[in-house]
């Protein structure tokens, strides 16, 4: 079963030409890791001029959550998001221990 997510964050507008260049080239490892975790179809659009970040990707492993630790655990991808985090503005609307804050999706059209 496939689970569509989305979610949504603010960006530095001063950053922008920075973070869309380190995502012309996300590292290797970090693309493994997501690709290992199940993690597939994942996109990034931005949104300016209300520097708006969405993401969204298709998670189609059986434990999400034992998964996504594994990515917070890999060693690479943390020093992506210490590269990345900063630039990103998080909503002050989100969920208390998001980052991204997530969307509810509405409609699919398969």
């Amino acid at each position: 079963m496939v689970q569509r997510m989305g979610m949504v964050i603010g960006i530095s507008a001063e950053k922008i030409a920075e973070y869309t260049e380190l995502h012309a080239n996300v590292w290797p490892e970090v693309l493994e890791r997501l690709k290992q975790s199940n993690m597939s179809n994942y996109t990034i659009f931005l949104r300016e001029p209300e520097n708006l970040l969405f993401s969204y990707w298709e998670y189609t492993g059986s434990d999400f959550d034992a998964e996504m630790a594994a990515v917070s655990a890999h060693e690479v991808t943390q020093k992506w998001w210490a590269l990345c985090g900063p630039m990103q503005r998080p909503l002050e609307t989100r969920v208390e221990g998001e980052w991204w804050a997530a969307m509810q999706p509405v409609f699919h059209l398969a």
